[in-house]
């Protein structure tokens, strides 16, 4: 007599990754400091230098909202990714669930799968709410050339994917939980003055300009204003062009270093587990 297993097959390391995007997606909505300090932030921010800069004009006609725009939709891309993994994944780590997820039949991959794809969810909503916010309330015109929703689109993508690479990684240099905002918070800030979010770039010190360059934010800003800020202000740039090809340079370059890092240092206990 013949017997029919009746195991059911266990499910793909992609469909249990997309379960744990919802999970994900769900826990940053409910956590109120998660949803200021890096969901709202850039949109804050943005209502306040349009209100303190109000009627200054820059270079090319540009008026604040319109300037300030790209820079906050690139901080926000970063904020999502970077600095959101790199705390939420030390403070994880610090309180034992990467242990008990490791130890569970889920595929470590799912659980990166998981974070990934709600920094992509969580960032196109927070860049769509930025976009109503800057173009209803703040008088922002969008771009109406497809050309540049597409250069939008790729920029992005790239800008996610090397954050969220390098917030993985990063998240093993707090040495605990509790100290991974402080560690990783300053350092996003410092970025963000130096990478043309905060100021015109243009009007940096050069030394800040050269040092900014190295990293991916200011490349994301730049590409960023590529696609929002009117196309005569490719003047105010440095080199008087956009350098979009060297900016998908650099952010592939941070994609690459970020992953190879990632895949070498990460860890699913604390330091003090061995």
């Amino acid at each position: 007599m013949a017997f029919v297993s009746s195991t059911k097959p266990l499910p793909s390391t992609l469909a249990v990754g997309l379960a744990r995007t919802k999970l994900e997606v769900r826990e940053f909505f409910r956590e109120k400091e998660a949803l200021i300090f890096t969901f709202f932030f850039p949109i804050i921010f943005l209502g306040i230098f349009s209100a303190v800069f109000s009627g200054t004009e820059f270079d090319g006609g540009v008026n604040a909202a319109t300037y300030f725009t790209p820079g906050m939709i690139a901080s926000g891309i970063f904020l999502s990714s970077f600095q959101s993994l790199a705390i939420s994944i030390a403070l994880e780590r610090d309180e034992g669930l990467l242990k008990r997820l490791r130890g569970t039949p889920m595929p470590p991959q799912a659980y990166f799968i998981g974070k990934i794809g709600q920094v992509l969810i969580t960032s196109v909503a927070q860049i769509a709410l930025l976009l109503a916010v800057s173009g209803l309330l703040l008088g922002v015109d969008l771009p109406t050339d497809p050309a540049k929703w597409v250069n939008f689109v790729w920029i992005f993508v790239l800008g996610t994917a090397s954050g969220s690479a390098l917030g993985i990684a990063f998240s093993v240099v707090p040495k605990s939980g509790k100290a991974a905002s402080a560690v990783i918070t300053p350092v996003v800030l410092l970025l963000q003055f130096m990478s043309g979010v905060y100021f015109v770039y243009s009007s940096l010190p050069s030394w800040m300009q050269n040092v900014a360059s190295v990293f991916p934010l200011k490349w994301l800003a730049q590409g960023m204003r590529s696609v929002f800020l009117p196309d005569g202000f490719v003047v105010n740039e440095p080199g008087g062009s956009w350098q979009l090809g060297l900016g998908a340079i650099v952010l592939t370059v941070w994609l690459v270093v970020g992953l190879i890092v990632a895949q070498r240092v990460f860890r699913w206990t604390r330091r003090d587990a061995g």
